[in-house]
């Protein structure tokens, strides 16, 4: 097994064929050529301004051609893309390029960071005849240690960064994961951000591939169909938040688009609900819906398809890579069927899959870590997912579990999103309270709780409703559910 560095692999695709679309956004499509050129261009740029092997670059671009190729130029000099949300408050971007201690930033206005090289939006590399001798040159192979840094924990307040395991290192011969085409033929849309870890990992990997990226910019249901048809997509990477309004589209405007050419649907990041991964089984068939589990930590994951799925709802699977185990509050193993924290750990405990800056680990003995998810495992070895633990509401000493609640809501047809959040109650403790965007106007908050009742016990239903008019989640499914717990706690607070 000869591994390459992942500048040398995109190389040799170039080489294979340079006319070859690369990388579309909402603006324009690249070939493998042109991205190669503008890559290696934004390298020379960003080593004049101290990159090098080693160091990190905050990337704080929307989906574009530049933000990709601003990876691939870290790449090319084994530096580490550093992704983060173009739109994240300033505060926020200040800690994790902190915590980074990047060396250059990209999408933040000049002076925004101290003294660390900062770079605007819309900037491009020089691009005139006295850079054309040097900005065009190849440069020198190297291998980006790690290949990647994401952040995560935003929701919280303490953003924290996590290194990927992995160097940028690959071995050409072998088959590409994700069900991408072998053949380096085939295309990627990606509709959410790149600057979360599924769709930047999803993306890096379909240009690793040989693979066409069509970005997505803020996403659109009908859109994302129009692009799967106009690029004859093979994979498309999607969040539930995505599925549901795919699938709300009206029946006419969702048959007008060709997504025959789809050969894997991916889904993941969010609890799916089962009747929305059915209604997409039945739509497109079940062979080609694939769910995968995992952190950005990347200890263990597990994969099912939807055929699997069908025997086994409401799973995301078996273990495909690690081992994962649940425990109960004191450490000892469940049962299976029994709902506790889920821990995982690699199958090989000598190798480190990431490395944390800003936090520490929830570890176990024996290198067992959690992510702080609450699940269950039975007894074929099949994962369910209950919620997060931060999530959970305790009302009255029973658990209620906030994703159970959201998915039983946006089956309601006029029910765009939802999220539930815990507030504090005298009686109770805390009771649910569901925050609701139905786009089509207010839902009457007795046919929600007749709804309910049909789907969920009692003590689950919540307590109270709030009608929204923008959607509580983000393009990537991510909801701030601390932060909008604390505003209303807040606003009951003042007028108390």
């Amino acid at each position: 097994m000869a591994l390459v560095s992942y500048a040398a692999r995109l190389l040799q695709h170039v080489a294979i064929d340079p006319d070859r679309p690369a990388v579309t956004d909402e603006q324009r499509t690249v070939t493998r050529a042109e991205l190669d050129t503008l890559a290696t261009r934004t390298a020379h740029a960003l080593a004049r301004h101290g990159v090098a092997e080693g160091d990190r670059v905050t990337i704080a671009l929307s989906n574009s051609v530049e933000f990709l190729a601003a990876t691939v130029a870290c790449w090319k000099l084994g530096a580490t893309p550093q992704p983060v949300s173009f739109a994240a408050p300033p505060r926020e971007v200040e800690a994790i390029v902190e915590l980074a201690d990047s060396r250059v930033v990209i999408g933040a206005e000049p002076g925004s960071h101290g003294d660390r090289v900062c770079l605007p939006r819309g900037w491009e590399p020089p691009n005139d005849d006295a850079h054309r001798d040097t900005d065009w040159a190849p440069l020198p192979d190297a291998v980006s240690k790690p290949w990647k840094a994401m952040t995560s924990g935003g929701s919280t307040g303490r953003p924290k960064l996590i290194l990927a395991g992995d160097a940028g290192l690959i071995d050409p011969d072998a088959r590409p994961p994700l069900m991408l085409d072998a053949q380096g033929n085939g295309c990627l849309v990606m509709p959410g951000p790149l600057y979360h870890n599924g769709p930047f990992v999803w993306s890096a990997s379909a240009l690793l591939a040989g693979s066409h990226v069509a970005l997505g910019g803020r996403f659109d249901a009908e859109a994302t169909l129009a692009m799967i048809d106009r690029h004859h997509a093979d994979v498309i990477y999607l969040v539930p938040t995505m599925m549901q309004r795919i699938w709300r589209l009206p029946p006419d405007v969702r048959d007008r688009y060709d997504v025959s050419s789809l050969r894997a649907v991916w889904h993941l990041a969010a609890p799916c609900p089962a009747w929305l991964k059915e209604a997409w089984c039945d739509w497109l068939g079940a062979d080609k819906i694939w769910e995968l589990y995992a952190g950005t930590e990347a200890q263990a994951s597990t994969i099912i398809n939807g055929v699997e799925w069908m025997e086994h709802k409401g799973s995301v699977g078996r273990p495909f890579s690690g081992e994962m185990k649940i425990a109960r509050a004191d450490g000892t193993t469940a049962d299976p069927g029994e709902v506790g924290e889920i821990f995982m750990r690699p199958a090989d405990r000598s190798k480190r899959t990431y490395e944390y800056i800003g936090a520490e680990a929830r570890t176990l003995d024996d290198g067992w870590e959690s992510l702080g998810d609450m699940g269950s495992i039975d007894a074929d070895g099949y994962l369910y997912l209950a919620d997060r633990k931060t999530d959970m509401i305790l009302v009255g000493g029973s658990n209620v579990y906030p994703a159970e609640i959201e998915a039983a809501l946006e089956e309601h047809v006029a029910v765009q999103s939802a999220v539930v959040i815990g507030l504090p109650d005298t009686d109770l403790g805390s009771v649910p309270h569901a925050l609701v965007h139905a786009p089509h106007g207010p839902v009457d908050h007795d046919e929600l709780r007749a709804h309910l009742a049909e789907r969920l016990v009692r003590y689950k239903i919540p307590r109270s409703f709030e009608h929204v008019n923008e959607p509580l989640r983000d393009d990537a499914g991510k909801v701030r559910r601390s932060a909008l717990r604390a505003a209303r706690v807040d606003d009951a607070a003042d007028k108390a």
